[in-house]
């Protein structure tokens, strides 16, 4: 008797055939990357879909996407993208970048482009810290993380507070949809696909940038076991970067 399969996992039509895993054990990029490309073809937008990625871990996408992929300099993702964009309206443009990229170097430049209100898509992974380039502090860092620049804890009076990239990006004008999702539990997983399925949606309809914050484990910044990081997440990081929607146009959310 033939045997009959349902398949209910398959590769994204975005990924390449054959790619060398980059990242380390428990890293939260891999699950976002997945993300994207799940979401890109339930879209039906893959083949014009063009990928900005800068400086840091965002520079592996092209070992695992089949997509046009433009490079940036560190922190200036979101002018490259912004010029893809004008350039080739039609397209469905985006940028991901890490924290250390898009919310310490680049902040300035994700800034004005929320303000102009650019129809594109940032997705920003956000695992505190510069965990590219031997896990330094970063602007999101948490108050009392340990990291290879706060060697006895993020302090205020010599660090300032971490900022909150979500909330400070919501109350940007030219902002359609901004959430803050985290990744560290099958649920949490299913709500972040969705913010950025919304994401993208709303770039599609025209209605000006998107921003999506993803908080991720980064287990060799943070020096923790996969595991443990996911609870440190829990524990840790969401009481400082709280999980909200926090800017949504067409839920009158503002």
């Amino acid at each position: 008797m033939e045997q009959v399969i349902n398949r209910v996992f398959k590769r994204p039509i975005a990924y390449k055939k054959d790619y060398n895993y980059p990242f380390c054990g428990g890293c939260g990029h891999g699950v976002v990357l997945r993300l994207i490309a799940e979401v890109l073809e339930e879209l039906g937008v893959y083949e014009k879909t063009i990928a900005t990625a800068s400086v840091g871990c965002s520079i592996n996408l092209d070992k695992f996407y089949n997509l046009d992929i433009v490079g940036a300099d560190h922190g200036r993702a979101p002018c490259v993208a912004t010029g893809v964009k004008r350039a080739k309206p039609d397209k469905i443009v985006f940028t991901y970048q890490g924290d250390g990229d898009a919310a310490t170097i680049g902040f300035n430049e994700l800034v004005h482009t929320a303000l102009r209100g650019e129809n594109i898509t940032t997705i920003c992974v956000n695992n505190t810290n510069f965990g590219m380039t031997g896990g330094q502090a970063s602007a999101t860092s948490i108050l009392g993380q340990i990291t290879a620049t706060t060697r006895a804890g993020r302090d205020a009076k010599k660090s300032g507070f971490p900022i909150k990239i979500s909330e400070m990006i919501a109350k940007c004008d030219g902002a359609a949809y901004v959430a803050r999702v985290a990744i560290f539990s099958p649920q949490s997983i299913r709500k972040a696909k969705e913010a950025i399925k919304k994401a993208f949606e709303y770039q599609i309809k025209g209605l000006g940038f998107s921003f999506v914050e993803v908080i991720a484990a980064c287990p060799t910044g943070w020096k923790l076991k996969p595991v443990e990081a996911l609870t440190y997440i829990k524990d840790e990081i969401l009481k400082v970067h709280k999980l909200d929607v926090f800017k949504d146009v067409k839920e009158g959310i503002v």
